[in-house]
């Protein structure tokens, strides 16, 4: 499968966000041609701040795989991973992170900052950003304005 295959799977998880009354944000990881693991944005519903799209699909990944460590791993996400999903994705050592629509106002992977390109860090997983980036930013835009309409 390619990027923007693997990309859909995560809009796939980020709809269930939706559908969940959470911010639309999906997530899944794959290891050798296969998805390890799945998530999606739930820290309203699970009241719990951590639990964003990324972390969610590590979490899955790492029960699966029996392990915390997840090399040679590449986590495709619908939005450009935040500073705390950054700091999980190199304590996993993720190899690769694809990421779909620039995060403005907190985004980690340059948007904002670029941690995955500080050298003071002891690693640095290889960032592609813009993978159906349009489709994933849409899916956001449309969330935001439908909650607009219901207030």
């Amino acid at each position: 499968m390619t990027d923007e295959g693997y990309m859909r799977e995560a809009l796939a998880q980020a709809r269930l966000a939706w559908q969940a009354g959470e911010v639309p944000v999906g997530a899944v990881l794959v290891k050798d041609g296969e998805i390890v693991g799945r998530g999606f944005n739930q820290p309203i519903s699970s009241h719990d701040p951590s639990a964003h799209a990324e972390i969610m699909a590590l979490r899955n990944a790492a029960k699966q795989i029996g392990n915390y460590r997840l090399v040679d791993t590449t986590l495709y996400v619908t939005f450009e991973p935040c500073a705390m999903c950054a700091g999980a994705i190199f304590h996993a050592r993720v190899k690769r992170v694809v990421y779909g629509a620039a995060e403005y106002k907190t985004g980690a992977a340059g948007s904002i900052v670029d941690l995955f390109a500080e050298p003071k860090l002891n690693f640095h997983a290889e960032i592609k950003g813009g993978v159906l980036a349009e489709e994933c930013g849409k899916l956001v835009s449309d969330f935001f304005a439908e909650r607009r309409q219901q207030s």
